[in-house]
């Protein structure tokens, strides 16, 4: 048997403003933004660029249950890790774009980190893993 994980949701307040953070601050692509009629809502998606992995299907809160995970979908902790080839060229991009970095770049065992916020408040790591 062979499964992979296609898209992980991520809770936002609004399409539109997800879609202008993560394109213009994070310079991820759009790879798809449809409207389904039948439920009302958008199918929007999102990945890094030259990802090949899994992508994020953004997700308008439509209950207060959502609104109330919006920002907070993992309890505080790092929600996702975005893997990158440079990570000084992407965290002195991302910088200058206005991301938050709640915790500074360190070196690891493992590669060099640092955790940085969305617009939502999900916590995320920067991370270039050692070879």
């Amino acid at each position: 048997m062979k499964q992979s994980i296609g898209h992980i949701t991520l809770v936002v307040n609004d399409y539109d403003e997800a879609i202008a953070f993560y394109t213009k601050k994070l310079n991820f692509e759009l790879l798809e933004d449809s409207y389904q009629a039948e439920q009302d809502k958008r199918w929007v998606v999102i990945a890094p660029p030259g990802s090949q992995g899994v992508s994020l299907l953004l997700g308008r809160a439509s209950t207060p249950e959502q609104q109330a995970s919006v920002g907070n979908q993992t309890g505080g902790r790092v929600f996702l890790f975005l893997k990158t080839d440079d990570f000084w060229r992407d965290y002195k991009q991302m910088t200058a774009r206005g991301i938050n970095f709640v915790r500074e770049p360190a070196e690891q065992e493992y590669g060099t980190v640092a955790v940085f916020a969305d617009l939502y408040g999900n916590l995320w790591d920067l991370i270039q893993y050692k070879d």
